[in-house]
């Protein structure tokens, strides 16, 4: 792949996980705002009481943060640093042409 394909693929993945951070923690805080009101309204549709409900949120946000993690924020910073580490190379390769005149 070019090197723009490469910058393009990891800035998309980073926007993606700072997105989705965003829309975790509103998430959040809507769940616990609401919790008191909408827990007995989802127990009575559901018939399920407050400690299986908990643990189904519980599940989502654990779920949401090792996609997050592990699925976007991963592969974002391998190639932010191969991309780091591919630049850094050709500037040394350059510096040692210039000091050399090879």
């Amino acid at each position: 792949m070019a090197y723009e394909s490469l910058r393009l693929a990891r800035n998309l993945l980073l926007r993606t996980f700072v997105v989705g951070l965003v829309i975790a923690i509103i998430l959040c805080f809507i769940t616990i705002a609401a919790w008191p009101s909408w827990t007995p309204m989802a127990g009575a549709w559901f018939h399920a009481d407050e400690a299986v409900l908990s643990r189904l949120v519980l599940e989502f946000f654990l779920n949401v943060r090792f996609f997050l993690l592990f699925i976007i924020l991963a592969p974002a910073l391998a190639l932010h640093w191969t991309m780091r580490k591919e630049t850094f190379s050709e500037k040394m390769v350059e510096k040692k042409k210039r000091w050399f005149g090879k």
